[in-house]
């Protein structure tokens, strides 16, 4: 699932005990902080359990099913425990036995004194606030006395852990926190008002903006970019471009051009902050952010951006916004960003103040392009014309960019845009 991700929730199971399965065949479907993806089975056979339901968080590592490699597939519903019970009694016993020495394998989790508890137990614990030396006096009634779901919610109806002293002092400080937050930050809905649940996706992201927020010491510069030369130059181009690639050529790759040469010009940009310390990165990754149609945001990467022509970046481009829309991003399609582009002007902003894409330090905004009377200077002397400008927007953190960097950053790309041979054949 990549580096960066830990766990992801299950959200649907596209296979029931008993189906055939093939290899390369979507078996279920998860969901983490960044992407919903399928999840393909590596070999031919039956599936014979599942490990997990369906809202579970799954740790990456953990064996989601047990899928039979030498069933025989095409009596696959032979697999249903009323018809082998019957008909293949010792098959049963010994298939039992090996999902039961499977599952000791991979669901068990130790405490300091090697006692085993399943991951199931273990988030039951955390949630209730059951410390681990209460969780060690559980008398268990699993094999080898292990703590069963059934064992810890008896002690909880005998022992509930509701009041702040029964909680270790830094959960009961969390917890009074909570309580008084929620006390001074609570809405009374009337009868004529529509509550409406947030979204997974919603709640990640708004989890990750106040985040940022938090993290990153925000500012913002801007600048406008006389963008005629480039208007001009594509609406001359984009039907023969269309002819001969198969491909729409928007404004879009032709902004990650120009932020992608800003940041081999200005490397101490493509940059993540981590304990203290600042990772310079070799590659230049711009994530572009993509708007979904539940009104969610999703930020796939453009790898190497630097490398590619505008050819290259089109394709690219095209592709990722095809896939977001269409809910197919797979996990790389979201890691490894630097920096982030982000277009306010898609929605008719002429400009925004982005919040920062951690562990990255800077964003782009795009502000809408538009027709304004601007001041032309020629050799002639100065003249009044219509001209097609747009604003960019630029936040970065101010722990390690100070205005200098930022602002050269900016006007870096504006130079470039501003620069754009309107002869430039691709």
């Amino acid at each position: 699932m990549g580096e960066s991700v830990a766990e992801a929730t299950l959200t649907a199971w596209l296979k029931d005990i008993g189906d055939k399965i093939d290899a390369d065949e979507a078996v279920l479907e998860i969901a983490t902080d960044k992407v919903d993806s399928e999840v393909p089975s590596e070999v031919d056979g039956v599936l014979i359990q599942k490990l997990f339901e369906v809202d579970d968080l799954v740790e990456v590592g953990q064996t989601i099913a047990i899928i039979d490699t030498e069933a025989d597939t095409a009596g696959a519903t032979a697999y249903a425990p009323e018809v082998v019970q019957v008909s293949k009694p010792s098959e049963v016993e010994q298939l039992e036995t090996s999902i039961a020495k499977v599952q000791e394998e991979v669901n068990v989790v130790s405490s300091k004194d090697n006692r085993f508890y399943s991951p199931l137990v273990r988030n039951i614990a955390k949630k209730e606030g059951i410390t681990q030396a209460q969780l060690d006096s559980i008398q268990g009634s699993g094999k080898d006395a292990r703590v069963t779901k059934k064992d810890i919610l008896a002690y909880l109806a005998h022992n509930p852990v509701t009041s702040p002293e029964k909680l270790p002092v830094k959960e009961s400080v969390a917890e009074l926190r909570s309580q008084t937050t929620s006390s001074v930050n609570s809405v009374i809905s009337s009868g004529e008002d529509e509550i409406i649940e947030m979204t997974r996706l919603g709640k990640l992201v708004s989890k990750h903006m106040t985040d940022s927020l938090q993290t990153s010491a925000h500012v913002q510069s801007f600048i406008e970019v006389d963008v005629t030369k480039i208007w001009n130059w594509r609406k001359k181009i984009k039907e023969s471009f269309m002819a001969r690639e198969g491909e729409n050529i928007t404004f879009t790759p032709i902004f990650m051009e120009a932020v992608a040469y800003a940041l081999t010009m200005h490397p101490m940009l493509n940059i993540s902050i981590q304990n203290g310390s600042i990772i310079k990165h070799k590659n230049i990754n711009i994530g572009m952010a993509a708007s979904l149609d539940d009104g969610n945001l999703i930020v796939p990467v453009i790898k190497n951006a630097d490398q590619l022509n505008l050819v290259g970046m089109t394709k690219r481009v095209n592709d990722l916004a095809l896939r977001a829309r269409a809910n197919q991003l797979k996990p790389d399609d979201i890691q490894d960003g630097t920096y982030t582009v982000t277009n306010v002007g898609g929605f008719g902003s002429i400009m925004g103040t982005p919040i920062i894409n951690q562990p990255q330090v800077g964003i782009l905004a795009l502000g809408a392009i538009r027709k304004v009377p601007a001041v032309i200077e020629t050799s002639e002397g100065d003249f009044i014309g219509i001209r097609q400008k747009m604003f960019l927007s630029h936040s970065y953190d101010h722990r390690v960019v100070n205005g200098a960097l930022g602002g050269q950053f900016l006007k870096t790309v504006k130079d470039y845009l501003e620069a754009w041979d309107d002869k430039r054949i691709l």
